[in-house]
């Protein structure tokens, strides 16, 4: 292929799901700043393979390369023990990519406790264990469908709805605790 028609290919496959790529890699490495490096190294990774893309589903082809690159990256500038979480600020924007908000339309005091419901639910998010976490925010938060992701964490379907019950029994569990 042309150095044009790789070009043109991946602007078709990996710009329009950037905003998701940055979402998934904020949930996993816990921060923005953390994220747009990962999402950089992804977009390289990805325009060297792009030639190689055999077509499917775009958006869980370049996730795919967000995930492995976010833990590539976590491994090598980050300590194992260390987990952070995410800023409140992040659900804002994905939130608002995703063509909703936060209601304030109440007032101050609704939007007040909106804001401290989704801090109750990013802390219990970011507290699931790992492989919980993962296949919720994929799931629930991205959208991939249960062979997409089994595909993506090379795992049975069956691990994945598993995975999925768990971290949602979890997360309803810890949310009735905060209540």
């Amino acid at each position: 292929m042309s150095e044009r028609a790789l070009a043109e290919r991946f602007n078709e496959v990996v710009l329009p799901h950037l905003g998701d790529a940055l979402a998934l890699a904020r949930w996993l490495t816990g921060n923005a700043a953390d994220a747009e490096d990962v999402v950089q190294d992804a977009c390289i990774k990805a325009h060297a393979g792009i030639a190689g893309y055999a077509g499917g589903n775009s958006r869980a082809w370049l996730l795919t390369i967000v995930r492995n690159t976010s833990y590539t990256w976590m491994a090598r500038n980050r300590p194992r023990g260390m987990m952070a979480v995410g800023d409140l600020g992040d659900l804002d924007d994905m939130a608002a990519a995703h063509g909703t908000s936060l209601p304030d339309e109440d007032g101050p005091e609704a939007s007040l406790i909106a804001r401290a419901d989704t801090a109750a639910l990013e802390a219990a998010i970011a507290a699931l264990p790992q492989p919980f976490r993962e296949t919720l925010v994929l799931r629930d938060i991205n959208g991939l469908s249960y062979r997409e992701i089994a595909a993506m964490l090379a795992v049975p379907i069956g691990t994945v709805m598993s995975r999925l019950a768990r971290a949602r029994g979890l997360l309803a569990s810890e949310l009735g605790r905060a209540s």
